[in-house]
């Protein structure tokens, strides 16, 4: 149930996550229209739940935190690709393609399909990229989080140690290896 009521669609998301922060930015400069009235409201989900709940009070700081949140000026939430399709529906540099979610086949949206597996499989992979906030990545995300951490510390980046040494030490030319002795 709806207790503020608002003019234009409100994205809530993740402000603890450097994917989530990029899509928003992205989408806080495409929201001009020409009029100069935004066509969405771009806004951090933040950390209280009570502030949430003045918005909506079906909405979840939990649920929020997991997954895109589109609060519709009619009440409704839209979620996941929903709710992308939805945004890029109020973008004036996307809303051109996006009647291509609505074409139904068979009784599917194919596009609208599409999206919602793409924001999934987002959704899967935001962790990888050292968001914390995200939750931990799902088992088939794994292996990749341990190549993007493998690499980072290849090119110098912050070192994540795995279960056996990459490299072995080598003697320095013209001094005999050393030994250990116990």
């Amino acid at each position: 149930m709806q207790i503020k009521l608002q003019s234009t669609p409100i994205l809530l998301f993740n402000n603890e996550c450097g994917v989530c922060r990029s899509i928003a930015n992205w989408v806080k400069k495409q929201v001009q229209t020409g009029s100069g009235a935004p066509s969405i409201v771009v806004r951090p989900i933040g950390q209280d739940p009570e502030e949430l709940h003045t918005l909506n009070q079906d909405l979840n700081i939990w649920d929020a935190y997991a997954t895109i949140h589109l609060l519709m000026p009619d009440g409704s939430m839209k979620l996941g690709g929903e709710a992308v399709a939805e945004v890029l529906r109020n973008l004036p540099s996307t809303r051109w393609f996006t009647w291509t979610f609505a074409i139904s086949v068979l009784g599917t949206r194919p596009f609208q399909a599409l999206l919602n597996l793409a924001y999934a499989i987002l959704a899967d992979v935001r962790p990888v990229f050292g968001c914390e906030s995200c939750g931990t990545p799902s088992p088939w995300v794994r292996p990749i989080r341990w190549i993007v951490k493998w690499v980072e510390s290849l090119f110098g980046g912050i070192h994540h140690p795995g279960p056996s040494r990459h490299f072995s030490s080598l003697p320095a030319r013209g001094r005999p290896p050393q030994t250990h002795h116990i």
